[in-house]
């Protein structure tokens, strides 16, 4: 049996991959690790300090499941390898069709690996703080903005995310003015934050009777939610806590009582809202917990001397400044302005579709992605 080329290719650049992917995981100094954490394990002592006890059985944990999946993953591609050599001698298409579906399969599980090895940064694993504000644009922005947080939401529940709606503006006449939403989840914030930046839409407007084609923009804001954080002080005479009624749906409850929280520090001029519980407490709680997280993101901003890490990044929201442009006329296009990727399926990407543009851009941004790109094409 003839084997196409592009599918010898692909294992062939499969096996070099997980190759990189095992060298970047570090496996052999991972093993390492694990004998030494055994031998200390296997001491009679071991168990007189039950709290370091239990932690260097978390250690060993967590560094026998970084390798086991690698090495598992490694494993079922170089089998694909070998058995490549018997396919040749079989004369069954059928094989050939079970082959390609395993060579795409395995190919989507590397993928999804190194994407997972490229979330190293300091917040990747905690929840996400995602907020929508409307830019230029009117009416049209608001409902841009409106768009937009449908699209997040349907991308939350794909990728099997929690997701709680903290806060919402409406606009004066369609659509919302602004939008937060708490992402929870395993590298919640690793993923979310690629979306940090201003979104821009073309289109012809619902909202003008000559049909006219019309740009808006709209900016994304994304934050990590910081639990605890011993370094982050903030006094009661620094803040200013105003409470007011809810103006999106709730009910009764919601509507008619003061349960919305608007807390504002003032030494930064920092203000975070939250109004989707019925509890003034839970919204209080939730609006201090954001608070926290800014102050954080700004003083790490402040250590590094370079303000636009974060806040700059989203630049102004207008012509020039917007990382992605969603295109529905007079042709469709998604596309990235940071790493060049694009999507002819927009109504796809508006149904929440955007993974392809995240893992992009992780890809680009991550020195470990860069790095294996060289080497693959030495």
């Amino acid at each position: 049996m003839v084997i196409p080329q592009e599918i010898v290719t692909l294992v062939g650049d499969l096996v070099r991959r997980v190759d990189l992917l095992v060298a970047f995981t570090d496996v052999d100094g991972k093993k390492q690790a694990i004998a030494t954490l055994e031998q200390k394990i296997s001491e009679a002592k071991f168990w007189n300090n039950p709290d370091e006890a239990r932690e260097i059985m978390q250690q060993l944990s967590a560094l026998k499941g970084a390798i086991e999946v690698v090495i598992t993953l490694r494993n079922k591609i170089l089998e694909l390898d070998s058995f490549m050599a018997l396919l040749r001698e079989e004369d069954d298409e059928s094989l050939l069709v079970d082959f390609k579906k395993d060579v795409n399969k395995l190919s989507q599980e590397l993928d999804n690996r190194e994407i997972t090895l490229f979330l190293s940064g300091k917040h990747d694993r905690c929840n996400a703080i995602l907020t929508i504000h409307t830019g230029a644009g009117g009416t049209e922005s608001c409902d841009w903005a409106d768009m937009l947080l449908r699209m997040y939401l349907h991308w939350t529940e794909c990728r099997g995310f929690g997701v709680e709606i903290q806060d919402i503006q409406p606009g004066e006449e369609a659509g919302i003015s602004r939008a937060t939403i708490r992402i929870t989840g395993q590298n919640a914030y690793g993923y979310a934050k690629s979306e940090r930046g201003v979104h821009r839409l073309v289109r012809i407007s619902p909202f003008d009777a000559n049909k006219r084609r019309h740009t808006s923009f709209c900016a994304v804001d994304v934050i990590a939610e910081i639990e605890d954080d011993d370094e982050i002080e903030i006094r009661d005479d620094e803040i200013r806590i105003d409470t007011y009624r809810s103006s999106g749906k709730g009910g009764q409850h919601v509507n008619k009582t003061e349960s919305a929280i608007r807390i504002t520090h003032l030494p930064t001029g920092i203000v975070v809202t939250c109004q989707n519980e019925r509890s003034q407490y839970k919204n209080k709680d939730f609006a201090m917990k954001t608070l926290r997280s800014r102050l954080r993101e700004k003083m790490e901003d402040e250590k590094r001397s370079e303000m636009e890490k974060f806040y700059g990044e989203k630049g102004e929201m207008g012509w020039g400044y917007q990382i992605r442009s969603y295109v529905l006329q007079p042709y469709q296009m998604v596309k990235d302005l940071r790493t060049g990727i694009e999507n002819g399926d927009v109504m796809s990407v508006l149904n929440g579709d955007i993974d392809f543009f995240i893992n992009g851009w992780l890809r680009a941004g991550c020195p470990k992605a860069r790095q294996r790109h060289t080497r693959l094409n030495k």
